[in-house]
């Protein structure tokens, strides 16, 4: 099985990363599995400055879901490329790091910074943020101010490293901010964040977050990220997609793969299994051999083939030959002669 696949220039060993913000910089992560033999590690999105993130409570259980309301806490890209990029260098990963800003100018800053980090294969431009400069608005929810973030991260790195613009569902028409954002110079597409919700606590009558609203992640997501995988790839077929949004088993990932994806993002599943990736690419990895797929290329975007366009059927499983015979010393011959499947030895 074949599993390696890319995402723009940044080639990849195979197709499970981690998702932003649910491992950090994959540290947590490297007792259960070494981070190299996923894909790529998507780090915990970055900012210029140090963030303190937004008050406490930060998360709250929902049905087939959590609600988190992080607020973006970070070190600030100076302690990242200073402690977790070479740490990821060292250990052989790769790196997709993850930049928030409230500006323009932030991305383009953070983008330069970026631009010789160690272990980096791609920017996944985080645009789900609120545009201080436009009175709060999230820059993924319109198409010009998400293709202007994109334009200027882009203008910042290098030409081999791919800018992924990670998009919000919550919009009308994505596939309108997903082309905006190509036009502009994005490689990639990360599809998708979490979506806005809340949760109140019928006890204190209150929300149960200290931010009041948070975003939705987990498996309660997944049909609405497999949708806009779909959509986006049926109208930009040639632009590859990181797939993210509920995904726990290697069923999950596949799905993905067929909307349109070329990866996928593990994310809330490793708060209950830490192992959660490195298992989702055993799991694919034997679904897609059952299938009879021998690479990842073949199973991207399948399922949007033709009525009536079929793969052959896999050859069925060789028969089982049963237990060998069982080895015995012959005689006759004034020497031992070693009998062994039939064959004097």
């Amino acid at each position: 099985m074949n599993l390696a696949t890319s995402l723009g220039a940044a080639a990849l060993p195979n197709p499970v990363l981690t998702a932003s913000g649910c491992a950090a910089a994959g540290r947590e992560l490297e007792p259960f599995a070494p981070v190299a033999s996923l894909g790529a590690v998507v780090t915990k999105s970055v900012t210029l400055r140090p963030r303190a993130g937004r008050p406490t409570p930060r998360m709250a259980e929902t049905p087939s879901g959590m609600l988190n309301s992080i607020g973006l806490q970070n070190p600030g890209v100076a302690a990242f490329l200073a402690h977790d990029l070479p740490w990821l260098a060292e250990r052989g990963a790769r790196a997709v790091v993850s930049i928030a800003g409230g500006s323009v100018a932030d991305y383009a800053a953070l983008a330069a910074r970026l631009a010789d980090a160690p272990a980096l294969v791609a920017l996944e431009v985080n645009i789900s943020c609120p545009n201080v400069e436009s009175r709060g608005e999230v820059f993924a929810c319109d198409p010009l101010a998400a293709s202007r973030v994109v334009a200027a991260v882009r203008a910042e790195t290098p030409a081999g490293i791919p800018v992924l613009a990670k998009l919000s569902p919550d919009v009308t028409d994505i596939v309108s901010v997903a082309r905006a954002c190509v036009d502009a110079g994005a490689d990639g597409l990360t599809l998708i964040n979490t979506l806005l919700g809340m949760v109140i606590d019928p006890v204190t009558l209150r929300p149960r977050l200290g931010g009041v609203t948070g975003g939705l992640s987990g498996p309660a997501i997944r049909p609405v990220a497999v949708r806009c995988v779909w959509q986006v790839h049926a109208a930009l077929p040639a632009v590859p997609i990181l797939g993210a949004g509920g995904i726990r088993t290697g069923a999950d990932a596949l799905e993905f793969l067929l909307a349109g994806a070329s990866a996928v993002s593990v994310g809330t599943a490793v708060f209950g299994d830490p192992s959660a990736p490195v298992r989702v690419l055993a799991e694919l990895s034997e679904l897609l051999a059952g299938h009879g797929f021998g690479s990842v290329g073949e199973v991207v975007g399948y399922a949007h083939r033709p009525a009536g366009e079929e793969r052959p059927a896999p050859p069925p499983p060789a028969p089982d030959p049963g237990p060998a015979p069982p080895m015995s010393v012959g005689a006759g011959s004034g020497r031992p002669a070693w009998r062994l499947g039939g064959e004097d030895w």
